[in-house]
């Protein structure tokens, strides 16, 4: 699993993105590839859990415009994850 951490601006170019972003979030959660998601309370970035091998994550951020070449949003950190509770592909 990943964890990408992003952080915001309140860019007008990025609200104007998010609604096609969130279509597409919807989309890899219903095929299993995203976990969870969502925005800090005060929306100053998001947290996203994807379980994805880096290579198909890396597709993911170069595919979906809103990581790399939306004004007001940084992709802060990718990072490998190893959960010891709640992975729901191990059934724990």
């Amino acid at each position: 699993m990943h964890v990408v951490e992003l952080a915001f601006t309140p860019a007008p170019e990025r609200l104007a993105a998010r609604p096609a972003h969130r279509e597409t979030l919807a989309r890899l959660h219903a095929e299993g590839s995203l976990v969870t998601a969502g925005p800090w309370a005060d929306d100053s970035g998001a947290l996203l859990v994807f379980a994805l091998d880096r290579p198909a994550l890396e597709a993911v951020l170069r595919d979906d415009p809103y990581y790399r070449r939306t004004p007001g949003v940084e992709v802060r950190s990718v990072r490998e994850w190893r959960p010891v509770v709640g992975d729901r592909r191990q059934g724990t």
